[in-house]
């Protein structure tokens, strides 16, 4: 039975906080607040995943929709500047490259600017194509600020849980209800309650919450879109083994750097993230390579600082559902699916689901094509980052572990098998509009991991040798002359976030914290 197609979606039902609960609640309270009635279930007795805490600049829409103050969230969140990641030893062991936000050089309409770099380093004028990016150079020299016409392109590292808290502050003063309680049942509209459309949520103390739409923010266990509407799981461990993570806060011992650290390992990779007071850490690993029981000894010999919390091992599937909305029911971050945080799309994901819904809103009854929409879009994307992922391991040269050679040899999505062979053969990259990472992104993981282009566009060749070293002289003299002219990062957060600080402070001290 389906009672919702013509049904008026007014009452909506969040099962789940932490961060995938709260962006979706902060974002329908914001823009629809006063056309809906929404409630908020979570248990302070059930912890969130909570290790995401490096994101990308797309966060910045999500942000504006919101009306979001930079430095006072920044402040809440004790977050820092991001511009991009650093990845150490993927390509080989002791080998390290830069994967910055923004764009590299100047592109020609034809062709972009890797076309005429190639030419130049074939010709011996070129220096290192990170020297013509200055988020790589800001990066590397630990220097950060705004400036004019989004010079730098940057996102952050926060603090999830407070992260979580902010947002939850500021749904609440847009009216949404959060319930404290555990939930026993999931009610449905057919025989025994046990099929169709969900109606209603059975809490633990008795109480029943009703609803027309509900969201399932219920992490891993996918409770109401996996568990009880039945709806499958793609696996996706054959192209990405890693099964496990585990994480670990520690102390900081020296400023925060305006980037994060991947620094790669036989069984996996380790992440380091610098918040304003604490650095995020985690190691990403097959459980076929480190037991759970060594993982978070190998973790705790590999950071800096006093550990503020015990490591926890957290297991995963990488796949993603069938479908991410089935009936009444849309699953939003974890519930949905899961790409390892490799490159921090985690967050990302979640501010797409929510926008996407507000795109698509069932407001007189949920449609068939709407749901066919939103499925194929979050598919779509999902399988695009996915294909980015693999393209770290699968493009390496290293010999030292039985998972290196495993996904060097694999047979890889016939999608990114097309994207690597275009580029190494003609290096060239092609952006569909819907897709999250652009032509810079795949050229700098391309060519950091080994990728190199057999050839270059020849619109390059009509450049001589003088006006060639002109044309990338004069971009990588503007990119030095750039990030010599900033601060350093850390002195910047703090006089940024000094204004914000005790009121920031208060707001969340009004706001229980969750573990």
């Amino acid at each position: 039975m389906n009672t919702s197609a013509h049904k008026p979606m007014r009452r909506i039902v969040i099962a789940g906080g932490g961060t995938a609960g709260w962006m979706m609640a902060a974002l329908m309270s914001k823009l629809l607040g006063r056309q809906l009635d929404i409630k908020l279930v979570e248990s302070e007795e059930i912890g969130t995943v909570g290790v995401g805490e490096a994101t990308i600049p797309a966060l910045h829409t999500f942000h504006n929709l919101l009306g979001i103050n930079e430095p006072e969230f920044m402040a809440a969140t004790n977050a820092t500047f991001k511009l991009g990641i650093q990845f150490e030893g993927w390509k080989n062991i002791g080998q390290d490259y830069f994967h910055s936000f923004g764009t590299t050089g100047t592109d020609h309409w034809s062709a972009g600017f890797q076309h005429f770099w190639l030419k130049g380093r074939a010709e011996g004028i070129a220096r290192p194509y990170t020297d013509y990016n200055p988020e790589t150079v800001a990066a590397h020299a630990n220097r950060f600020a705004h400036l004019p016409r989004n010079g730098l392109n940057y996102a952050y590292h926060l603090d999830a849980g407070r992260y979580a808290k902010y947002l939850r502050a500021m749904s609440e003063a847009h009216g949404v209800q959060r319930i404290e309680g555990k939930i026993a049942a999931v009610l449905q509209d057919g025989p025994d309650g046990k099929a169709g459309d969900i109606t209603a949520l059975q809490m633990q103390d008795g109480s029943r919450i009703d609803g027309e739409l509900f969201i399932d923010c219920t992490g891993f266990r996918s409770l109401l879109l996996g568990e009880t509407l039945g709806v499958g799981y793609e696996d996706w461990s054959h192209w990405l083994p890693c099964d496990r993570a585990v994480a670990v806060q520690t102390a900081s011992v020296r400023e925060a750097w305006p980037y994060t650290r991947s620094i790669c390992h036989p069984f996996g990779w380790q992440w380091r993230i610098p918040l304003q007071h604490r650095v995020g850490n985690g190691l990403v690993y097959s459980s076929k390579l480190l037991s759970d029981a060594d993982a978070p000894e190998v973790l705790k010999r590999n950071v800096e600082g006093e550990l503020l919390i015990q490591p926890r091992v957290i297991k995963f599937l990488p796949g993603q559902r069938h479908k991410v909305w089935e009936r009444n029911c849309i699953a939003v971050g974890l519930a949905s699916g899961f790409i390892e945080p490799l490159e921090s799309t985690s967050i990302h994901l979640i501010q797409r689901s929510a926008i996407r819904l507000m795109q698509l809103f069932p407001a007189g009854g949920i449609k068939p094509a709407d749901v066919d929409e939103f499925n194929q879009q979050s598919q779509r994307e999902l399988e695009h980052i996915r294909d980015f992922i693999v393209l770290h391991y699968h493009a390496n040269e290293r010999t030292d572990s039985e998972l290196w050679r495993h996904v060097r040899e694999m047979q890889v999505p016939a999608t990114l098998r097309h994207r690597i062979e275009l580029f190494r053969e003609s290096a060239r990259v092609f952006h569909p509009s819907d897709e999250l990472f652009a032509p810079n992104s795949w050229i700098q993981v391309m060519m950091g991991q080994g990728i190199q282009p057999q050839g270059y566009h020849p619109v390059a060749d009509l450049m001589g040798p003088a006006e060639l070293t002109n044309f990338l002289g004069d971009i990588q003299l503007k990119v030095s002359r750039t990030v010599a002219g900033l601060p350093g990062h850390q002195a910047y957060v703090e006089q940024l976030c000094a204004p914000y600080r005790n009121a920031s402070t208060a707001q969340l001290a009004a706001t229980p914290l969750r573990a």
